[in-house]
């Protein structure tokens, strides 16, 4: 029997357990090639110039190599564990540990650059599927085609060539340490059973659960308390990534055991087969796996946050834009404004046109806000009802507008109650009867703070006792010019940027474009890499469920010879994977929740609709894998006998 004939026959023999690995070595290393390809792109050149978006990738395509190196490296791990036995016995039968050493060598180049060469194929013919989608999500109307980059050729060969030679290094020191009877025991190691729980695991069980909502309420309270300054928000921060990746690892250590103990004990020990394949395995296979869980759970939940956040934005840029900029064309200069209209009057395009005086008073309102505000006085800018379309007030009333959700975060506003308008020399006592979202001066005017609209008498009234200090440097005029014809907006914001306009001078559909570019290359990279961890970590529970099965079968075959049938351990093994898999997705998803939650309002004003797609999606990719995994399992059972 030839060397090349045990090559062969192995690399055949092995294929069906090897067949996932395969699968994502593929899909990383086109991943990897079609992104990389974006960098050289002639295409990007528009991207690149825009939102330098060449640099995002490249520095993106840093934290790709790692997430599928270190995927590459533990699946190998995993796999040159599996084959312990088989390195055993070649031993045993005369072949040295270099011997060895070359015939898996020899069936792993063939099985890595095999792979890697398709790879290379299927993510050549997909860039321009990538790029397109890319262009669609930043709005860029441009024409892709098909481009093969020899630079990015070279960069995914040299990153993979290395990530080969540390898998080749892992594979040598593995046979070299290992003794032939310490290679038959290797996958025979299994996890310690404990029968009762002890004092110190519950303890344990309860300070992770309780470490994960004390970080939970902290974000919380994050930006809805008293006002902190960068150093108090970073503590915080650090404080709260502490306390919840902590509390991770030590409720797989033993929260899970705990919450399953209390569960068999309610039923006395009695448990059903499903129970028995399902929450008795469970209790203490997490508890050896619990850093891995809580790596993969951290790293879901920073992908699906991120994602959550970039997609809030991107998904709000169209209200944001209308509730920063209250008409679709805002002027501070009356000329800037006249050279503008009169090219739409020129072109025959029907607007209207909004003249609003702010002035700027500081306001007595501690009756209608909460105490976390630090200022003695709210400054804020003024104007009158008669500025402002359907609004007609009382002498004594008063409407906060422009009451933003970002704002709401930062002060809190009571809608009804007393406030006082300080002028210079005299004060006036008012009525707060409301608070609106709706925008009614930019942000250059309002400098983050609600526009007051008051009645025309009072308004009045404070004009005549300004206070100079607060309108020194203050804009007094705002033009705002509204397309009546939704139509011809477009065509507008064409005679917009052609015309070059002085600041400050602002459109919504600048503002709503430049927000989109922006986050949405954000999005791209971050569902790009979310995609490839998504697929990565599932493989990686893919892998131990396959290991467990193994290890399990004697177990199964017991069962059968008892007389259950196949159908009632499947059943068992689906309920056990709702929890293999559910557990780390829920866990994520609910970090990312919360964490998205506490600073949601600085990216858009949009929170639950883009945050439950983006869920619902990884959730249903997520759970591939777990289908998979009771496929793989049936197919165990099925040997069983």
């Amino acid at each position: 029997m030839s060397l090349r004939y045990i090559i062969f026959r192995n690399l055949r023999k092995n294929l069906k357990s090897y067949y996932l690995y395969v699968f994502a070595l593929i899909f990383s290393v086109a991943l990897y090639f079609s992104f990389v390809t974006l960098q050289y792109d002639p295409s990007m050149d528009e991207v690149a110039a825009s939102t330098k978006g060449a640099a995002a990738i490249g520095a993106s395509s840093v934290l790709l190599i790692v997430i599928v190196g270190i995927f590459l490296l533990y699946a190998n791990t995993i796999f040159i564990k599996r084959r312990s036995k088989e390195i055993g016995l070649f031993q045993l039968i005369g072949l040295t540990k270099g011997r060895i050493f070359g015939i898996l060598s020899a069936e792993n180049c063939i099985l890595y650059f095999g792979s890697m060469a398709v790879g290379v194929l299927i993510g050549f013919l997909s860039s321009k599927l990538v790029l397109m989608i890319l262009f669609k999500i930043l709005g860029i109307d441009a024409i892709t085609k098909l481009y093969f980059s020899s630079m990015a050729l070279v960069q995914t060969l040299i990153v993979f060539a290395v990530l080969y030679l540390l898998i080749m290094l892992m594979n040598y020191a593995f046979i070299k340490a290992q003794s032939i009877l310490s290679l038959f025991r290797v996958t025979a190691k299994a996890e310690q059973q404990v029968q009762k729980m002890s004092a110190g695991q519950m303890i344990i069980g309860i300070l992770g659960i309780a470490l994960i909502v004390f970080g939970y309420v902290l974000s919380a309270r994050m930006f809805s308390g008293e006002a902190l300054d960068m150093q108090q928000l970073m503590y915080m921060m650090l404080m709260i990534l502490f306390s919840v990746i902590l509390g991770t690892y030590l409720f797989y250590k033993g929260s899970v055991s705990f919450l399953f103990n209390l569960i068999r004990k309610s039923k006395n020990g009695y448990l059903s087969i499903n129970e028995v394949l399902s929450l008795s395995s469970i209790m203490f296979r997490m508890k050896s796996n619990a850093l891995l869980l809580t790596i993969i759970t951290t790293v879901s939940a920073l992908a699906i946050g991120m994602l959550s956040l970039s997609y809030i934005s991107y998904y709000s840029a169209e209200s944001q834009a209308k509730e920063s900029l209250p008409e679709d064309f805002s002027f501070a200069q009356a000329d800037v404004k006249n050279r503008f209209v009169a090219e739409l009057e020129n072109k025959q395009i029907p607007y209207e046109e909004k003249h609003r005086q702010p002035v700027y008073i500081d306001i007595d309102a501690k009756e209608v806000m909460d105490d976390s505000f630090p200022e003695e006085f709210l400054f804020s800018s003024v104007v009158s009802d008669s500025m402002v379309d359907d609004i007609d007030l009382k002498p004594g009333e008063v409407i906060f507008m422009g009451y933003g959700s970002a704002i709401q975060q930062m002060i809190t506003i009571q809608e009804k109650g007393p406030i006082v308008l300080h002028g210079s020399k005299q004060t006036i006592d008012q009525q707060l009867i409301g608070t609106t979202k709706k925008g009614v001066l930019p942000v250059y005017y309002t400098k983050g703070t609600p526009v007051a609209v008051v009645d025309e008498t009072v308004y009045q009234q404070l004009q005549k006792d300004l206070d100079p200090k607060l309108q020194e440097g203050e804009p007094t005029d705002y033009y705002g010019v509204r397309i009546i014809n939704e139509d011809q907006a477009e065509k507008a914001y064409a005679i917009f940027e052609e015309q070059q306009l002085e600041a400050p001078s602002f459109s919504q559909i600048e503002f709503r474009n430049n927000q989109r570019t922006n986050m949405g290359l954000i999005m791209f990279i971050v569902g790009f890499l979310g995609l490839t961890f998504l697929i990565t970590s599932g493989c990686i529970l893919y892998f131990k469920q396959m290991n467990e099965s193994e290890e399990e079968k004697p177990s199964y075959t017991i069962l059968r010879k008892l007389g259950f049938t196949q159908g009632n351990l499947l059943k068992g093994i689906q309920f056990k994977q709702v929890f293999n898999f559910g557990i780390p997705l829920v866990v994520g998803l609910s970090h990312s929740y919360f964490a998205v939650k506490s600073g949601w309002f600085f990216f858009g004003t949009e929170l639950m609709t883009p945050t439950v797609i983006v869920m619902i999606v990884y959730t249903l990719l997520y759970s591939i894998f777990g289908l998979l995994s009771v496929w793989y399992y049936k197919r165990v059972i099925k040997e069983a006998l």
